[in-house]
C-alpha cells in the first residue's frame, strides 16, 4: 500500500485533533480546543479536558471527513495517540479509535505523541524529504524534549528533557505572575515586544559547567520561574511599578537561550547539522528568530513545520501511522491502553507479532 488513507486521533491534552492524510498529503486537520474552559483555572484541568474530548470527538470526526471528502469506509487505517499525555484525555481517544477500528474492521496503529510532532514535518507542502539523522527540539505546554532522530519509524533517541516545568508551563506561570491572561505563551510574546531582553539577567537552568556531566541536554525552568517571582516581589515591596514588558522580554530570552543553545550543542557534538523544531511553543516569534539566526551562523539547517501543524493535532498522528504502514510495520493489537509516561523510544505500541491471517 503506497499511499494509505489514514485517520488520526489526538487527545493527549486540551485539543481534540482529527486529521486525515493520504500518504504524505494532508487532506484535513480539524482541531477543537477546550482552552477557553481551562482559562478560568489558569491551566489545563485533566477532568475538564477529558469531558471536552468526549463532546468534541464525533463532530470533529464528521468535520474532518467532510473536509477530506472521504467516508469512514474509505479509510485504510485508524491511528491514535497512546501517550504520553494526560491519562484521562488519552483514554478518550484510545477508546474511540478502538471502537472505530473494530466496527469498520480497519487496522489500528497506536503511536507516540512526541514522535508524531516530528512526523508533522513530512506534511509540509513542496518540502524536501526529511533527512536523517536530525536533532529534534519539541517544545510545548507539557513537553520539552531534545531528540536524536536516526529514523522516524524505527530509531528515535531521547537526549534530554525537562526535569520539572515544561517551557510552555513556565510561560503560563510567569504570565500569571505578571497578571497576564492564559495561555501565557502568546501573552508573554505580545508583552515582550516593547521590552528589553537584556534588562534583567534571569538564570539559565542547567547551563553551568557543573550541570554538564549529568544534565548536558536536560532542561529546567522551575528555577527561572522562581527567579521571576522573587524579582516581581522585590519590585512590589519597594513600591515600584513592575516593568511588565522588560520582565516578559528578559524571561522569554532566558528560555529561548537555553533551548537553542542546547539544541545546537547536541547537533555539533553528534555531528548532525540539521535541526527540526516542533510543538506549540514554536509559535513563539523570538524562539524561531533566534533558532534561525544562530543555526545559520553554525551552518545548521532548520526545519519548522507549518504552525498549524506544530500544536497538537490528529494529522501528525495519521502521518506517522502512514509512514509506519509504508515501511511495512504491522498494525497494533487491541492490547494497549493510555500511557501517560510513554517513552519516546516506543514509536508504535503493541505491534502485532505476526501478520494477521
Amino acid at each position: 500500500m503506497s499511499e494509505p488513507l489514514v485517520l488520526g486521533i489526538e487527545t493527549s491534552c486540551d485539543e481534540t485533533g482529527i486529521g486525515i492524510v493520504r500518504g504524505r498529503m494532508l487532506l484535513s486537520n480539524t482541531i477543537a480546543s477546550s482552552m477557553d474552559a481551562h482559562a478560568r483555572y489558569g491551566g489545563v484541568v485533566p477532568e475538564v479536558a477529558a469531558r471536552a474530548h468526549l463532546e468534541a470527538l464525533q463532530p470533529s470526526i464528521e468535520a474532518a471527513l467532510a473536509e477530506a471528502q472521504v467516508r469512514l469506509e474509505d479509510l485504510d487505517a485508524i491511528a491514535v495517540t497512546s501517550g504520553p499525555g494526560l491519562a484521562g484525555a488519552l483514554m478518550v481517544g484510545v477508546g474511540a479509535a478502538k471502537g472505530l477500528a473494530v466496527s469498520l474492521d480497519k487496522p489500528l496503529f497506536a503511536v507516540n505523541h512526541l514522535v508524531g510532532h516530528i512526523a508533522a514535518d513530512i506534511l509540509t507542502p513542496d518540502a524536501e524529504p526529511l533527512e536523517y539523522p536530525t536533532i529534534a527540539l519539541l517544545v510545548s505546554g507539557g513537553h520539552t524534549s531534545l531528540l536524536h532522530v536516526r529514523d522516524l519509524t524505527t530509531d528515535v533517541e531521547l537526549l534530554g528533557e525537562t526535569m520539572d516545568d515544561a517551557a510552555g508551563e513556565a510561560f503560563d506561570k510567569v504570565a500569571r505572575l505578571l497578571s497576564l491572561p492564559y495561555p501565557g505563551g502568546p501573552e508573554i510574546d505580545r508583552a515582550a515586544v516593547d521590552g528589553d531582553p537584556k534588562a534583567i539577567r534571569f538564570p539559565r537552568g542547567l547551563s553551568r559547567a557543573s550541570d554538564m556531566a549529568k544534565h548536558r541536554y536536560d532542561f529546567s525552568f522551575s528555577g527561572l520561574k522562581t527567579a521571576v517571582a522573587r524579582w516581581v516581589e522585590r519590585c512590589e515591596a519597594d513600591g515600584a511599578p513592575v516593568p511588565v514588558a522588560d520582565v516578559a522580554a528578559s524571561f522569554r530570552e532566558a528560555v529561548v537561550d537555553v533551548l537553542v543553545t542546547k539544541a545546537l550543542a547536541a547537533g555539533q557534538e553528534l555531528g548532525v547539522p540539521r535541526l527540526l523544531l516542533g510543538g506549540g511553543v514554536i509559535a513563539n516569534r523570538r524562539l524561531r528568530e533566534v533558532a534561525l539566526e544562530r543555526a545559520e551562523a553554525a551552518g545548521v539547517t532548520v526545519r519548522i513545520p507549518p504552525l498549524s501543524l506544530c500544536t497538537d493535532n490528529g494529522a501528525m498522528i495519521a502521518a506517522l501511522a502512514a509512514e509506519l504502514i509504508s515501511s511495512g510495520r504491522r498494525p497494533s493489537t487491541l492490547a494497549f491502553g493510555a500511557d501517560s509516561t510513554l517513552p519516546v523510544t516506543e514509536i508504535q505500541i503493541a505491534e502485532r507479532a505476526e501478520a494477521a491471517a
